[in-house]
């Protein structure tokens, strides 16, 4: 029996919380076979580092890369240096580059899927940044990739949305840098939730507009495309995009909100994964994975439904701060010793999210030891001002 905990509800006052008892789970260690999994990883900071948290975070290379072999020992492929890593939000393109390096490498070492972020964030957006120069700043890190051996995943550019005119502008710029890649890509459109600056993406703020112009694009570099991952927190239009794209091109779900249906599909079609949630709830993906592979919607179904709600409130608004969530899940779990984040990051929830994220965990059953995750669940409430009674009076 775990011991019970004092947690703060929404008013700030406290209940008593008992977690349940840890759930034993089974997973086969054998590939998936009806769909590409991939789980956006984060990073781990070095909390011991002797630098400024904010502008020079340091990151704990032996912690992070354990992380990434954790999530290939349940089957998953590894989304590398994506937003989930804080990818411009405290990971900048020089963190990003040894990141890339050492996961390509570890991947290859375990024969695990790997799939690296490539974009524009080391160009900064200024008044009279040329097309030209987002072409070159996307072409100088797909060049890296590649020469990894990483498969990439061509990310969004600040860059570009700043200094677009038209969607003729994104035409172009994607043509001349789908042009010069080697190994058909994954697109990804990020939605201003997760990121402000990607507002009008595409050229239009009418996301069916922006999704016409990025159509156009697929269509016109159709053979240097894999699939497109989107990020918009709108199923519907998902499912619309999936039934419009080529049969070669794949669609990629970074949907955290509707993830399960989308996944499962319909008589139409379905999506792959390559999402941040997987991170999080890395056991329960894979064991839905296996069951769907299995044909046993029921219990893909049950694995999945728990995590929904849990999901909904790492990624609620403001949605780019979902990354602390995602890092806390990690703490809770044991997979890194502290609740220190790149950037500071781990300040941007409330100590009340923190603490209906750890009841959310709990129900879903995704605290691996529920015993520790309370412990590490009172030492941050402490952080926080709110003690625990001592034990005579429990």
């Amino acid at each position: 029996m775990v011991n019970s905990i004092k947690l703060p509800n929404k008013n700030g006052e406290l209940y008593t919380y008992t977690p349940q008892d840890s759930v034993s789970v089974h997973i086969p260690e054998v590939p998936f076979k009806s769909r590409i999994v991939y789980s956006a990883a984060h990073v781990v900071a070095n909390p011991l580092a002797d630098t400024d948290p904010i502008q020079n975070s340091k990151i704990d290379w032996e912690t992070t890369l354990k992380y990434r072999h954790y999530l290939w020992s349940l089957g998953l492929g590894v989304a590398e240096a994506m937003d989930t890593a804080q990818r411009g939000m405290g990971l900048n393109w020089e963190h990003a580059k040894e990141l890339i390096r050492q996961s390509v490498k570890e991947a290859n070492s375990v024969n695990g899927w790997i799939a690296c972020g490539a974009g524009t964030d080391h160009l900064l957006p200024h008044p009279n940044l040329k097309l030209e120069e987002v072409e070159r700043a996307y072409a100088e890190q797909c060049e890296f990739v590649e020469k990894q051996g990483g498969r990439i995943i061509l990310m969004a550019s600040r860059a570009l949305a700043a200094c677009a005119k038209t969607p003729e502008d994104y035409e172009r710029v994607y043509r001349n840098v789908l042009n010069e890649v080697s190994e058909p890509v994954i697109l990804h459109w990020l939605g201003d939730m997760f990121d402000p600056a990607l507002k009008a993406y595409w050229g239009h703020e009418d996301v069916d507009q922006a999704m016409d112009v990025c159509l156009q694009v697929i269509k016109e570099n159709e053979s240097k495309i894999d699939g497109i991952k989107i990020s918009l927190l709108d199923d519907k239009r998902e499912i619309l995009m999936r039934r419009l794209l080529p049969d070669s091109v794949k669609m990629y779900t970074g949907d955290d909100f509707n993830y399960p249906d989308l996944i499962k599909g319909d008589e139409q079609g379905y999506s792959h994964a390559l999402l941040g949630i997987f991170d999080a709830i890395a056991p329960a993906a894979a064991s839905a994975m296996h069951a769907l592979d299995a044909n046993n919607i029921e219990q893909y179904d049950a694995i999945l439904e728990k995590t929904v709600p849990l999901s909904r409130h790492i990624f609620q608004k403001p949605t780019y701060a979902y990354k602390t969530g995602v890092v806390f899940m990690a703490y809770l779990n044991g997979h890194q010793s502290h609740f220190r984040m790149i950037g500071g990051a781990e300040g941007q929830r409330s100590i009340i999210h923190l603490s209906d994220l750890f009841v959310m965990a709990d129900d879903a059953g995704l605290l691996m030891d529920p015993e520790l995750a309370t412990e590490r669940m009172k030492n941050v409430l402490a952080q926080a001002g709110v003690m625990q009674p001592s034990k005579q009076f429990m």
